[in-house]
């Protein structure tokens, strides 16, 4: 850059004066070192293109000293020289020095600073010839366009948002020194530490260029290891699996937990305060948290300092009201905590709300329940009093909704179990906030309330971040009933926003075919009742079973609705036709006796009260539904079918759940006689375990092919357990289970049917593996209680959750 020829000092008086004036000029110019700028790019300048580093320009307030000025010598006129687009009034604006006044050096630093403020010029220089004041610049240049390179795992769009620089706007060092930290800041929060950015300027004709940020990814930057510092009562294999982080494994190649997360370490913290005060340790806190990248710049070393403290017991528990209807003796039911046990926060927030609950359902909408707590540091205990408190009348005014971009607003609100004008209940909304969470349409659902236009006056704020709701997938495995197996589906859970569900999927294995299509509208016309279609296809092979080939083809229309947030009825109709085919030779007369096709024609209906936390993994609570249909309306088939389900599931300890299951079913003809073959229960498999498909049952004495049952009853006792040295990110749970049940087979007797109603049972044990494909399940039953005709298997396979 250029020197600036800056002359100053002070004025000599009499003769000298007017001497000086005379000789100023050339003394000026002997002395100055110019340096002539940069030749500036002219239009229609043709020259090769070059590729070159960003120059590094010193800021406005660094630059170099420029020459002295002499003072007291009138400017009389200021030139602009080196202006391409710009409008040289543009740059005399910015000018503190004025046509008139003497030259000064104070101001004509000023102005410099100033020009280079403006970040259009790369470089300016004042120089003085003669009486006029001669200011030459070179433009900062126009950004043709922005590009990125070597950016796999982070698409453009997403890179352009975040940098400032943009094409036809002004290019500066500064910010493409701002876009690389933002670009760096954004593979970091990607995981990716070790990335590397090089930004490089391409020169165009016309004082253009492109900007090129060439990118180096690198790899991703995990959790080399998880250490923790004080802890004493929990192993640091225990803590790792409180907290959401992991190291860094092979195994884990669809993990996201795995990589440095400044938020989810913040996070961490809080799960590790949640653990100990859940097992009694209240004076626990995380003294520090600290994250350290290698040297290799490839992995990150977590370090937790905890201090535990005592491990509290329950003192004396209470429950009291203010409010003169409400009798606290009638609620101490629902108190969790009991003297004596280990104190833990988990209880305590479950009492009131399960005391907020029920006095919400008794009409107490403004009613706050608060604990009230008195720690004995000396004894280790915790005493709670329970104060029922009549909290302030406050009204919601109105809900607002933010962060659907896709979903409409009305598909949010049906889901609010408050409105606006309603009395502001905080159980509602915990509900209304689980509501949201459940349509799995939503990332992160935050539910939060804020003072309103008046005292009495609540506005919701529900704000949602929207996460992928359409699912394509591929799958293939291996099941003991189907054999081989192969599926491929596409569903959208959020149609078009409107919270439509549309699923097509297929599955095809050796002994199974099966294709379907559903469709469901969550809230036809805009009523809690749930309308929907679905459309079958199914071939299945049974020769190994009963010597016949089965094939069914149907639609069911249903409904269903809420009866209550608990307590939901389904009713629907079916039209199918089942096709029996195939029949080897030398099979069962019966089954020869069903060959041909059937039309059934059948309305039903269930209801089905849900209390589990959870329907995919189920750890506390439990289900119970009842159900049948008739067929008959048309058709050839006429029965009478009932159908109940019920379990329950409790959590002895952390990772222990202990579960109880029943499942009940009974057929019978409406026209005499025995029930149609395919209409029939065919006991086993995966319904009871150590038993071959159909292999519980009537059988026929002579072929030994399944005849099925016409009523059955089953229960099943489970504790799942984890499975010893193997972290719990693994993802893998043991179980011991106890099989048992009855079975009756056809209602007309016939010497030549194999079937009897002894108690029939297996025992065992299995491995569940949340595999990064479905939940797969190994179970090694054995069976205790059979008869001599029934088919048994030892070892079974398969995908899913039971119920």
């Amino acid at each position: 850059m250029g020197a600036v020829t800056n002359l100053s000092g002070r004025a000599l008086l009499g003769v000298c004066v007017f001497a000086l004036g005379l000789i100023a000029p050339v003394i000026a110019a002997a002395q100055s070192p110019r340096v002539p700028p940069p030749p500036p790019a002219r239009a229609g300048d043709q020259g090769p293109v070059q590729s070159v580093a960003v120059p590094r320009a010193p800021a406005p307030e660094t630059q170099p000293a420029r020459a002295p000025v002499a003072p007291g010598q009138e400017i009389r006129a200021i030139r602009v020289d080196g202006t391409l687009r710009i409008d040289p009034e543009t740059v005399l604006s910015y000018l503190a020095v004025r046509v008139g006044e003497g030259f000064d050096g104070a101001t004509v630093d000023q102005s410099l600073k100033a020009l280079f403020a403006t970040g259009l010029f790369a470089d300016v220089v004042m120089a003085r010839d003669g009486s006029t004041l001669v200011v030459r610049v070179v433009e900062n240049p126009i950004i043709n366009r922005v590009a990125f390179e070597g950016n796999r795992r982070i698409e453009d769009d997403v890179l352009s948002r975040e940098t400032q620089l943009k094409p036809r706007s002004v290019y500066t060092r500064t910010r493409v020194q701002g876009d690389v930290r933002r670009i760096l800041e954004i593979y970091r929060r990607s995981g990716r530490f070790a990335a590397q950015v090089e930004p490089k300027l391409i020169q165009l004709p016309q004082n253009r260029v492109d900007i090129v940020y060439e990118i180096t990814e690198g790899p991703r930057t995990g959790i080399g290891r998880i250490n923790f510092l004080g802890n004493k009562q929990f192993s640091d294999r225990r803590l790792r699996e409180v907290i959401q982080t992991t190291e860094s494994a092979w195994y884990k190649f669809l993990a996201t937990n795995d990589a440095y997360d400044p938020d989810r370490l913040a996070f961490d913290r809080e799960q590790l305060r949640r653990h100990y005060l859940r097992n009694g340790y209240v004076d626990f806190r995380v003294q520090s948290a600290i994250a350290e990248l290698n040297p290799e710049r490839d992995a990150f070393l977590l370090s937790f300092t905890v201090e535990e403290g005592e491990r509290y017991r329950v003192g004396a528990v209470d429950l009291r009201s203010s409010i003169r209807e409400i009798d606290p003796t009638t609620l101490k039911a629902l108190i969790q905590t009991r003297e004596g046990d280990w104190y833990s926060s988990d209880l305590m927030e479950a009492t009131i709300r399960s005391i907020s609950q029920a006095l919400g359902n008794l009409g107490y909408a403004f009613v706050e329940v608060e604990p009230v707590v008195d720690r004995n540091r000396e004894n280790r205990t915790i005493g709670l009093t329970y104060e029922i408190r009549e909290g302030p009348k406050v009204f919601v005014e109105r809900i607002e909704i933010t962060g659907n971009v896709r979903t409409l607003d009305k598909v949010v609100r049906r889901e609010m179990r408050l409105s606006e004008g309603d009395a502001f209940n905080t159980a509602r909304l915990r509900r209304s906030e689980q509501q949201l969470r459940n349509l799995q349409f939503f990332s992160k659902v935050e539910v939060q309330t804020q003072p309103g236009s008046q005292p009495d006056r609540t506005v919701i704020n529900v704000q949602v971040e929207e996460t992928g709701t359409g699912e394509v997938t591929f799958g293939a495995g291996f099941s003991t009933s189907d054999g081989p197996l192969g599926t491929v589906g596409v569903r959208e859970r959020n149609l078009l926003g409107r919270g439509q569900e549309l699923s097509v999927s297929a599955l095809i294995s050796g002994n199974r075919n099966q294709f379907d299509i559903s469709f469901t509208e969550p809230y036809f016309l805009d009523r809690n009742v749930a309308a929907g279609i679905d459309l079958f296809r199914i071939e299945r092979d049974l020769r190994d079973q009963s010597s016949y080939d089965y094939r069914t083809t149907g639609f069911r229309p249903r409904l269903g609705y809420q009866i209550t947030d608990r307590w939901r009825q389904a009713l629907s109709y079916t039209l199918r036709q089942d096709e029996v085919t195939n029949i080897q030779s030398g099979a069962s007369r019966f089954v020869r006796e069903s060959a041909g096709t059937r039309v059934t024609s059948a309305i039903g209906t269930d209801f089905t009260y849900d209390a589990l936390d959870s329907r995919i993994d189920p750890t506390d609570g439990y289900l119970f539904s009842v159900g049948g249909d008739v067929a008959g309306l048309g058709g050839d088939a006429r029965y009478l079918r009932l159908r109940s389900r019920a379990a329950w599931y409790y959590p002895v300890a952390e990772d222990y759940v202990f579960s109880v299951r029943t499942d009940i079913g009974f057929i019978r003809s409406l026209s005499g006689g025995s029930v149609a073959l395919n209409d029939r229960y065919f006991v086993g498999g995966d319904q009871f375990r150590g038993f071959r498909s159909g292999g519980a049952g009537a059988r026929d004495r002579a072929t030994r092919d399944a005849l099925g049952n016409e009523s059955f009853i089953l229960g099943t006792l489970e504790q799942t357990v984890p499975v010893p040295l193997l972290p719990r990110d693994f993802g893998i749970t043991g179980r011991f289970f106890a099989e048992g049940g009855l079975t009756y087979g056809l209602s007309d007797s016939d010497p030549l049917v194999l079937q009897s109603d002894s108690f029939r049972a297996s025992i065992g044990f299995g491995l569940s593996w949340r595999s990064p494909f479905g939940l797969l399940r190994l179970d090694f039953p054995v069976p205790v209680l059979k008869e001599s005709f029934d088919r048994t298997e030892n070892f079974r396979i398969g995908f899913g959750t039971r119920f």
